[in-house]
């Protein structure tokens, strides 16, 4: 058994974050407590496990963390990801011991929220509006929900809005959007079933442009990354999009099912491939315990986590916070 053990040491981290967390909270009144509720399944497990850790031990030694590597696999980091934050603590551990399970515990909120703050947050500011953003995805994941809500949630912001609707593949997709505009408030170019997409969103930009918008959402058909004919599509829709707006789309948004774990992660990786997706938006989080999937998805497909949906409300759309996340998740 490899066990590390140390002497007494200061520590300036820990204080630091301890002393940041509550300013976190506090400037923003009740996201921290939707949030904690939106993982509240994912936390009952993990949370209790980590708190067993803590709470039992007195020298962290290997046992320690393979008890550590179960809670965080059932959480849903998966293999890869879970390796890593365990041989970041080992290799912490061979510097300077890690003394009981409460700096244990303090340690790993470290390496989750650092992981998921490392990927980049290429979140373009256009020289001119519109700002444009694709939600891309398999049907069935949310896109064209979440793409009401991120129109219910600019406008929160004080921005003006334009709906584009350019999934003419389901004249569903279109009707279900149009219920979403009217509900938060903002206008919808659509034409009609089977038509062409580029098209579509041409009218949009235009629309957009005249009407000097802030942001632009295009809801695009849902496709899988081996739909060659669809990837074309997107590909036109994107350099029809950069004719009209230089820079655009600035955003390209990935709608994830938390619910599908591991499998939704490799479905994932493979569409990010051919999409340039910039971002993820992780929906259904409050419906599953395997919230450790953001993680997950950060450390493997190197794309940040913008949006995560906790419920069937116009409002039920977070902007993702690492920090509240991590201590939401683990306590």
């Amino acid at each position: 058994m490899i066990k590390f053990f140390g002497g007494k040491k200061e520590s300036e981290a820990a204080p630091a974050a301890g002393e940041a967390e509550p300013a976190e909270t506090e400037a923003k009144p009740g996201f921290f407590e939707r949030m904690r509720q939106a993982v509240s399944r994912t936390r009952e497990s993990f949370a209790a496990k980590i708190a067993d850790i803590a709470a039992m031990t007195r020298i962290v030694d290997e046992s320690v963390l393979e008890e550590l590597e179960t809670a965080l696999l059932s959480s849903d980091l998966g293999v890869p990801t879970t390796t890593a934050v365990l041989d970041a603590l080992r290799d912490h551990a061979r510097h300077q011991a890690i003394e009981d399970g409460e700096e244990l515990r303090a340690l790993l909120k470290a390496q989750l929220q650092a992981i998921l703050e490392a990927p980049p947050w290429p979140v373009a500011a256009p020289d001119a509006p519109p700002r444009v953003t694709f939600l891309v995805g398999v049907n069935g994941t949310g896109k064209t929900t979440s793409s009401g809500k991120l129109a219910a949630w600019s406008r929160a912001q004080g921005r003006s809005v334009l709906l584009c609707a350019a999934d003419t593949f389901r004249a569903a997709a279109i009707e279900q959007l149009e219920v979403w505009a009217a509900r938060s408030g903002v206008e919808m170019i659509k034409t009609r079933q089977g038509g062409d997409p580029a098209a579509v969103l041409y009218d949009a930009i235009a629309a957009a442009k005249a009407r000097s918008i802030d942001d632009l959402y295009v809801d695009t058909a849902g496709r899988l990354h081996t739909k060659s004919g669809l990837m074309d599509e997107l590909d036109k829709m994107r350099r029809t999009a950069a004719r009209l707006v230089p820079g655009a789309p600035h955003e390209v948004l990935l709608v994830m099912d938390a619910t599908t774990g591991q499998n939704g992660l490799q479905q994932a990786r493979l569409f990010t491939e051919a999409a340039g997706v910039t971002g993820i938006v992780l929906t259904k989080l409050d419906g599953t315990a395997k919230g450790g999937i953001a993680v997950a998805i950060a450390r493997e497909l190197n794309l940040p986590v913008r949006f995560v949906g906790v419920g069937e409300q116009m409002s039920d759309l977070l902007e993702f916070s690492p920090a509240e996340f991590v201590e939401s998740l683990v306590g």
